[in-house]
């Protein structure tokens, strides 16, 4: 291994948490662009389709799921997404049968993948391919810059017959590209609406209608709202035990402001970097604005009311669910999630999970209202990666080519054809209305060992998600927040121009900016608490807080993301 790499593993392990992405301003879109070499160092030889080259291996012709006329083995380093054996699992051994390639697994517990990538690369003891091991664009430009991670774009352009169109199908193709013109990694892409715009508020319904009230529209109406629950027992038990509003920590979008925020300036939480946003190309940040103070006293309005519950700010989702779906009468009246599951159980006893509806994106004193949207969250880095060590890497890329096909597809992420899916009917209605592509028959359970789940690269489009046939819409929980998100959040989704793309940076800024991004980032999160529940006060500390940001180099830290994203954009 080179010494650089050892130099720099330090600095990898904290790479990860930069969010990388986008390649150059030069045409990088094509997946033919850049000058790498497929094949890398140390290829027994090229082999093309329907012939033999140097290295004796057969492959068929391009487009073909069966990769070679002989048995291959690949080995492959994969991050653990099932529960059950990758050698004994039914997918694994019907894509081996398809493919005539043999893997040889080593599986990585997802709550060591991080320290067991950078050791295996520090170490030069890593496979032909790491797969599902998450690695972000600017570990990724590392590695292929010292010839450990191969470009791919000629082996795109020469065997990627179903790669090449997975990319024609991403819209931000470009973000997979680094800025050397390379692509390290097979795409994987997940564009799900309802996750795009996941910044949502659920509220009991049964209360509101229990007491007659409308469903709020504006910041004022739920504070009207959550006054209601807590002193009108809507739970009819005579006990003040109502909790209006309550969340949670390190959950999704369960943070107190996360969704009250927007009713007062648009607040990014999806991006890495986190209440950034762009406005006329400047990157900027919503913390230290007249809009976010007015949002803080708000907040701090509602918990000093008792409308707020004191966990929210140390609970996790465990403890909000026994809040939400504990046994005997319902206790809570809204939540913030990207779904209901965060404050109940799906498919649970009570059936409350089916009983919490969404409360529109809120319009605040001045006519602000947003939804959070993320329309690059789809984007996903380092999922299927060939290394120096393979042979054959025209085999890896056959092999990983196959991962988007559609039936592949199916197959890894449901299971069996005509057990656990089936492919739809004509008349057959989709998510959205359209017609359906497929429909779910039975969910797999996980002792069962049947799919992969999301091991392997995939580009599920929004067709594709959309296309799962609706036979019980009232229960479906990818029909209902499809419609939720749609009915009342895209209507309010800011432009995408107000969005910080990802970005990707130099070795030496992200060097630099990992320092600043943890220092100010706890210290925001820890000042926004202590504003909303009264440990310090917003009026008589609201300037000095302004300064420990500046202390913080919070202009350093924006100067370093507008550099960034002015170098690629």
């Amino acid at each position: 291994m080179k010494k650089t790499s050892i130099k720099l593993l330090a600095v990898l392990m904290v790479l990860t948490l930069i969010v990388a992405g986008c390649g150059s301003k030069n045409d990088n879109n094509s997946a033919s662009s850049g000058s790498g070499s497929a094949s890398g160092n140390n290829s027994a030889g090229e082999a093309g389709g329907n012939g033999s080259g140097k290295s004796g291996i057969v492959l068929t012709e391009p487009g073909s799921m069966k990769v070679s006329e002989e048995k291959v083995t690949l080995k492959v380093m994969v991050g653990a997404k099932i529960e059950g054996d990758y050698n004994t699992n039914w997918f694994t051994q019907w894509l081996e049968e398809q493919t005539n390639v043999h893997v040889e697994w080593e599986v990585v517990p997802k709550d060591s993948m991080k320290e067991k990538l950078n050791l295996a690369l520090a170490s030069g003891d890593y496979p032909d391919v790491i797969m599902n091991m998450k690695i972000n664009l600017t570990q990724q430009q590392l590695y292929g810059s010292q010839g450990i991670f191969l470009p791919l774009n000629e082996l795109i352009e020469e065997h990627g017959v179903e790669t090449k169109k997975a990319l024609a199908a991403i819209e931000d193709k470009d973000q997979y590209y680094a800025l050397d013109g390379n692509i390290y990694s097979l795409p994987s892409f997940n564009d799900c609406y309802h996750c795009n715009r996941d910044q949502k508020l659920w509220i009991y319904k049964p209360w509101l209608d229990k007491l007659n009230l409308e469903m709020p529209q504006t910041t004022e109406q739920l504070y009207e709202v959550l006054k209601a629950f807590k002193e009108q027992d809507p739970n009819g038990n005579g006990k003040a035990d109502e909790i209006p509003y309550a969340g949670a920590v390190k959950d999704w979008h369960s943070s107190v402001h996360n969704f009250l925020m927007n009713a007062f300036i648009f607040t990014d939480t999806k991006n890495q970097f986190k209440f950034t946003y762009l406005q006329d190309g400047q990157v900027d940040i919503i913390v230290n604005k007249p809009e976010f103070k007015e949002g803080l006293t708000y907040m701090r309005k509602l918990y000093q009311e008792g409308l707020i519950a004191p966990e929210t700010f140390t609970q996790k989702r465990e403890q909000l669910r026994q809040l939400g779906d504990g046994k005997g009468d319902p206790i809570l009246g809204a939540f913030p999630s990207g779904w209901m599951a965060s404050a109940t159980y799906l498919d649970g006893e009570s059936g409350r999970w089916l009983e919490y509806v969404t409360v529109p994106a809120l319009e605040g004193p001045n006519g602000t209202r947003y939804a959070g949207f993320g329309p690059y969250s789809g984007i996903i880095h380092g999922d299927f990666i060939i290394t120096d060590k393979a042979k054959h890497p025209e085999v890896a890329m056959r092999w990983g080519d196959n991962f988007f096909r559609e039936d592949v597809m199916l197959r890894a992420l449901y299971g069996k054809e005509g057990e656990h899916w089936r492919y739809a009917q004509d008349g057959e209605k989709g998510i959205n209305g359209e017609p359906a592509k497929y429909v779910i028959l039975e969910r797999s359970k996980p002792e069962e060992n049947i799919i992969w789940d999301q091991s392997m690269p995939s580009v599920r489009t929004a067709e594709f998600r959309l296309g799962e046939g609706i036979t019980e819409p009232e229960t479906n929980l990818e029909y209902i927040l499809y419609h939720e998100s749609k009915n009342n959040y895209d209507p309010y989704v800011p432009d995408k121009s107000m969005i910080l793309p990802p970005l990707l940076f130099s070795k030496e800024q992200s060097s630099e900016l990992l320092d600043l991004q943890t220092t100010l980032d706890n210290y925001m999160e820890e000042m926004i608490a202590k504003f909303i529940i009264g440990q310090a006060n917003i009026e008589a500390e609201w300037d000095a807080y302004l300064k420990t940001l500046d202390n913080m180099k919070l202009e350093r830290y924006l100067g370093i993301l507008q550099e960034a994203y002015d170098s690629r954009y």
